[in-house]
């Protein structure tokens, strides 16, 4: 029976995916890039070494990935602490029901582990957790299953025995390939065929997430 939910950060938790496609395209642009809109969506929780591989192919061999990044970071940063950062609907709620039902709840993030520690006590969450991992901690990044597989390590939780929570393909893609049961819930955009079959559920909100696990209880009961 499930009694492990391991969830990404952003986009999933906290409603800050969308400014990394703005972000993104700004700090490419002030490099002298053109990264358009779709190109932007394709970089959401992709990790080392694949986002810097990906971006040479788009911009060729000049492309300074790690002062692109900075220069992302900085915007996106200045951006929050004006404006603040938003809870996704149901999140607190889903964290509380998952707690008082005696879950264990982890983060599997590509943001390090600081900056998302400092997100979850903005927010209010971080109580929830009782293990916080990042892509910073392993090899390869999403879409890879490396921070998944060492997030279950920290936990002492066979994979096949957690639940991952996703919003983006590389997310789910990581995690399916460390052999978590997988829960989508889009946020820019909405799974393929391809990427449903691999999805344990696919919700439309975090609301939704006390009913399928209550459903994936029932099943391994039997």
């Amino acid at each position: 029976m499930i009694k492990t939910v391991i969830f990404d950060l952003d986009g999933t938790l906290i409603d800050t995916e969308k400014y990394f496609k703005v972000f993104w395209r700004e700090a490419a642009e002030a490099f002298g890039f053109d990264m358009s809109e779709e190109q932007a969506l394709q970089l959401r929780s992709l990790g080392r070494p694949f986002a810097p591989a990906l971006l040479r192919e788009w911009f060729g061999e000049n492309f300074d990935y790690g002062a692109v990044r900075d220069k992302r970071r900085q915007l996106m940063k200045e951006y929050l602490n004006t404006k603040g950062i938003e809870l996704k609907p149901g999140a607190e709620k889903a964290l509380a029901w998952l707690k008082q039902n005696g879950y264990r709840v982890a983060l599997a993030t590509a943001t390090p582990v600081d900056r998302a520690t400092e997100h979850l006590k903005e927010t209010g969450i971080y109580e929830y957790f009782d293990t916080i991992v990042s892509a910073a901690q392993v090899e390869k990044g999403k879409p890879a299953p490396d921070v998944y597989l060492f997030a279950c390590k920290q936990l002492g939780e066979q994979p096949e025995d957690c639940i991952a929570v996703e919003d983006s393909p590389n997310g789910v893609n990581s995690a399916y390939e460390a052999g978590l049961r997988v829960v989508m819930v889009p946020d820019q955009t909405e799974p393929d065929e391809a990427l449903k079959r691999k999805l344990y559920s696919c919700i439309s909100s975090l609301e939704e997430l006390g009913e399928v696990l209550r459903e994936s209880d029932q099943a391994d009961k039997g």
